[in-house]
C-alpha cells in the first residue's frame, strides 16, 4: 500500500475513532444519570431525542421529513416553552426529556428547585458548548465567564456598583430619550417623526394605516440608545440617510451569524478542534471581530483619559468619587481607581470583552420586549386603549423618570408583556459536581416512588424554564396564558416563591448570574412605549395565527408562511386622533 494512502486511512480511521469516542462521551454519562428515573417523555429520534418536538411546535417542521440539517438552526436554540408545558401535565413538574443523541436533560418548574441551581451559580454553570458558541461570537465576556473568572470581570457590578449604576441606567436614559428620540435643534422625537414622515407617503394611511416592519425600527432605536448609554458612541441608527458606521456594520455581521447555525457550527462547539476548518463566515465573524476590537480600544482610551482626569493632585482615584457618564466608562474608573485590589482590577482585554456583551445585553432584549409588547396590545385593543389614556393623561412629551416609572398601567403593560414573552424562553446550566435538589413539592418517578429531591450527576444538564414558569398554571392560575396588564393589581401568593430578581418574574432570571441591567431595560422599555402609544394606533397586519417565533439568542416574531422565518412584525401604524 502506498504511503500517501496509507497516510489517508489513518487519518480517516484516527478521525472515526475520535468521533466515537465522542459521542460515547456525550452519551454514556446520560445512560448512569439519576435522571434516567424521572418520567417523562420518550425520544422521538436517535439524534435529535425529543429536540424535532420542540423545533416542529415552532416553526411546523414535520420531525420525520426534514433532514437533519433543517433542524440545525432551531433546536441549537432556545425556543417556546409549549412542549414543555405538555409534559407537565402528562409527568408532572419535575420531569427529564432527551436532548442531543438522547441524552437525559432535567426539566423542572419547582421554584426550590430552580432556585437552588440559580443560587449555586459554582455548582451549576452554562454549558461548556454553549460558552463556546457564544464566545466565539461575542467574546470573553460576563455572558460567557464562569466562577472565578466572572467575579474579576464583575467588580464594576457589586452592590456599590450597581446603586452608580442605576443613577448611570436613569440619567442616560433620560439623556438618550432626548438625543435619540427629540431632535436637538427642534426637540422633536426622531423615531416618532420617521413613522409619521412614512405614513405621509402613504395615500391610504388614513383609512388603514401604513404597514410598517416594527422589527428593524425597535432595534435601531435601542442600538442608538445602548450606544451612548453603554459606552458613549453614537451609532447613529435611525438615521436612514448614508451608510451604517464601522461598529455598527461589525455588530450586524457578528449578530446576523449567531442566528445563521449550521451543522459546522454545531459539530465545532461538540469538538472544538474543527474550529481549524476555515470558512467565508468564520472570516466574517472575525474580520468583524478585528473592527470591534480596535473600536474597543478606542474607546477604551477616551475612557481612561476621562478617568485620569479626574485624579486628585497626588494621582489617585477613588471608586466612591467617580461617576461616569455610560457603563465602559464607570467600569473603566471602578477598574483604575486605587482603592480597588488588585485581584479585582481587568485587563484591557477583558474590560473591552464588555462592548459587545454591553451591545447584545442591553440592545437586543429590550428591542425584543418593545416589539412584544406592540404585538400584544394588537390583540388586546382595550389594553392599548386604556394605556393610552394613561400617557395622554401626562401632560409633557418628555416626563422626568419619576413620572414615567409612576405610571400604574404602563408598569402593567410592560410587567406583562415581559411575562408572557420573555426575550429570552430559556436557559440552561449543567451541573458541575453530583449534588441533591431540594424541592418545594414532591413528585413520583417513573417506578412510581414519591420523592422529595432530585439526585443530580456532575455533567447532568438542567434546562432552566423562565417562559413555562412566567405562565405556569400551577402558579398563575387558569388564564395565565392570556395577556391581561391587571393582574397585577392582585397578583397569586404562589408566584412570590419564583426565584427571579424581579417582579416575580424569572425573566431576568436570579442569583449571581441574574441581569444586572434589567432597571435599564425595564426604563428603556418605558420611553419607547410612552413614545409610541401616544402617537399611534397599532393593529395587526396579518392574521394572528401568521405570527410565531424564532429564539436565536432572543425570541422575536417570525411569519409561519416565510419559509426563511427571519424576524419580522408587520403592523398596520395611524396616528392617533384626539377627540
Amino acid at each position: 500500500m502506498f504511503p500517501i494512502a496509507e497516510l489517508l486511512l489513518f487519518a480517516v480511521s484516527s478521525a472515526i475513532a475520535f468521533l466515537l469516542w465522542k459521542a460515547l462521551q456525550l452519551v454514556w454519562p446520560g445512560y448512569n444519570s439519576p435522571l434516567r428515573h424521572l418520567r417523562g417523555p420518550k425520544g422521538t429520534s436517535l439524534i435529535l431525542g425529543n429536540l424535532g418536538e420542540i423545533v416542529n411546535n415552532v416553526c411546523h417542521y414535520h420531525p420525520t421529513r426534514v433532514p437533519l440539517r433543517r433542524f440545525i438552526p432551531n433546536f441549537v436554540l432556545q425556543e417556546t416553552s409549549v412542549p414543555f408545558e405538555k409534559w407537565v401535565k402528562e409527568y408532572g413538574g419535575t420531569l427529564r426529556f432527551k436532548g442531543f443523541l438522547n441524552n437525559n436533560q432535567l426539566f423542572t418548574v419547582d421554584t426550590r428547585a430552580v432556585n437552588h441551581v440559580l443560587t449555586h451559580s459554582n455548582d451549576y454553570q452554562k454549558p461548556p458548548d454553549a460558552r463556546r458558541g457564544l464566545a466565539l461570537i461575542f467574546g470573553e465576556g460576563l455572558l460567557v465567564v464562569e466562577g472565578t473568572q466572572h467575579r474579576q470581570q464583575n467588580p464594576a457590578f457589586g452592590p456599590a456598583q450597581i446603586r452608580a449604576l442605576t443613577e448611570t441606567f436613569f440619567a442616560k436614559a433620560d439623556r438618550v430619550r432626548h438625543y435619540s428620540f427629540d431632535h436637538p435643534s427642534t426637540n422633536r422625537n426622531q423615531l416618532r417623526d420617521l413613522w409619521c414622515d412614512e405614513i405621509a407617503r402613504d395615500p391610504t394611511a388614513t383609512i388603514t394605516g401604513t404597514r410598517i416592519d416594527i422589527v428593524p425600527w425597535s432595534t435601531r432605536v435601542t442600538l442608538d440608545i445602548i450606544g451612548l448609554a453603554g459606552f458613549n458612541y453614537n451609532f447613529d441608527a435611525l438615521e436612514t440617510s448614508g451608510q451604517p458606521n464601522e461598529l455598527s456594520e461589525a455588530f450586524s455581521t457578528i449578530f446576523t451569524a449567531s442566528q445563521n447555525i449550521t451543522v459546522l457550527k454545531v459539530l465545532q462547539n461538540l469538538i472544538p478542534i474543527l474550529h481549524l476548518i476555515p470558512s467565508a463566515a468564520s472570516r466574517r465573524i472575525q474580520a468583524a471581530q478585528r473592527t470591534m476590537a480596535q473600536i474597543g480600544k478606542e474607546l477604551l482610551t477616551k475612557a481612561k483619559a476621562a478617568a485620569l482626569a479626574s485624579a486628585t493632585e497626588k494621582g489617585e482615584i477613588e471608586k466612591n468619587t467617580l461617576h461616569g457618564r455610560d457603563l465602559l466608562s464607570l467600569l473603566v474608573k471602578a477598574n483604575i481607581a486605587t482603592d480597588t485590589p488588585e485581584s479585582q482590577k481587568l485587563s484591557d482585554k477583558d474590560v473591552i470583552a464588555q462592548v459587545p456583551t454591553f451591545l447584545v445585553a442591553g440592545h437586543e432584549t429590550t428591542s425584543a420586549a418593545v416589539t412584544w409588547a406592540l404585538y400584544a396590545m394588537t390583540q388586546a385593543s382595550e389594553v392599548q386603549t386604556k394605556l393610552r389614556d394613561e400617557l395622554l393623561s401626562v401632560d409633557t412629551d418628555t416626563p422626568s423618570m419619576d413620572e414615567l416609572m409612576a405610571l400604574p398601567y404602563l408598569d402593567a403593560v410592560v410587567r406583562e408583556t415581559l411575562r408572557v414573552h420573555p426575550p429570552v424562553p430559556n436557559t440552561s446550566r449543567i451541573a458541575m459536581k453530583d449534588d441533591v435538589l431540594p424541592v418545594e413539592k414532591s413528585y413520583t418517578d417513573r417506578y412510581g416512588v414519591v420523592r422529595n429531591t432530585i439526585m443530580i450527576a456532575k455533567g447532568d444538564p438542567i434546562l432552566i424554564p423562565i417562559l413555562a414558569m412566567n405562565r405556569s398554571e400551577e402558579l398563575w392560575g387558569p388564564d395565565s396564558h392570556d395577556f391581561k396588564p391587571e393582574r397585577w393589581n392582585n397578583v397569586p401568593e404562589a408566584v412570590s416563591q419564583i426565584p427571579g430578581i424581579w417582579g416575580h418574574l424569572l425573566t431576568f432570571i436570579g442569583g449571581p448570574r441574574a441581569c444586572i441591567g434589567h432597571r435599564f431595560s425595564l426604563v428603556e422599555t418605558k420611553v419607547i412605549l410612552f413614545s409610541l402609544v401616544r402617537a399611534f394606533e397599532f393593529e395587526l397586519a396579518v392574521p394572528a395565527s401568521e405570527v410565531g417565533s424564532r429564539t436565536a439568542i432572543v425570541q422575536r416574531p417570525v411569519l409561519r408562511s416565510d419559509p426563511t422565518h427571519q424576524p419580522q412584525l408587520q403592523l398596520l401604524v395611524k396616528p392617533y386622533q384626539r377627540t
